[in-house]
């Protein structure tokens, strides 16, 4: 009993950890983050970080590869065989949407990532892996709305993601900016709300116009 109960705390305290050094790297940025203010808001040591992680790579790697997993994770609930194509594939932007919204963590880590050319991801062999459930969900969407006759053929998962993905980055990563040159808050409920249809309706009209 007592050996679960220790399992079940080194478990609670990798995940805070995890979830402070987020927030740290997001903001900092992995040169720029340091150990010790990691160690601070957590009420631990960095003794007990380099136990969990090795060292600042280790927890920096650690946590791209569970921002990564947090959307893999969120698009296993979608049960897209259950849907028609045209609601599936709406319901995978809209889930999209919603989850970068809801992380704004994780697009401010993937852009550090690409201002570094994929310096640190490269690293993560696991990482390759979680890419592949995405295209597979959209494969198996496509391949059904395709048989059915109502999506177009010449495109693949990879274009999808990628018009989804570009969409939904964009709406967290340049609101500072696009914000005070268009007075537009794209975080604000309506807003949000909006963009969200428009998403799922530009993708939608893509994948059924018929060439």
């Amino acid at each position: 009993m007592a050996g679960t109960e220790r399992l079940r705390d080194a478990v609670r305290t990798r995940a805070e950890l995890l979830e402070v050094a987020t927030q740290v790297f997001s903001e900092q940025g992995y040169s720029g983050a340091r150990v010790d203010v990691i160690a601070e808001r957590t009420r631990t040591t960095k003794r007990m970080i380099y136990y969990y992680f090795g060292n600042k790579q280790g927890l920096y790697l650690a946590v791209l590869e569970e921002a990564y997993r947090g959307i893999r994770r969120a698009e296993q609930d979608i049960h897209a065989a259950d849907l028609a194509p045209v609601d599936a594939v709406r319901r995978i932007a809209e889930l999209t949407f919603d989850h970068h919204h809801a992380h704004p963590a994780f697009i401010r880590l993937v852009s550090i990532e690409n201002i570094h050319h994929g310096e640190h991801l490269r690293q993560v062999d696991s990482l390759r892996e979680l890419g592949a459930p995405a295209a597979s969900l959209l494969d198996a969407v496509l391949a059904r709305g395709k048989a059915d006759g109502v999506f177009r053929t010449d495109v693949d998962a990879i274009d999808v993601h990628m018009l989804i993905s570009s969409y939904c980055v964009f709406q967290v990563a340049n609101n500072a900016t696009f914000g005070f040159l268009f007075g537009r808050d794209m975080t604000e409920a309506r807003t949000r709300r909006r963009n969200r249809r428009i998403l799922g309706d530009v993708v939608v009209a893509w994948l059924t116009a018929l060439p």
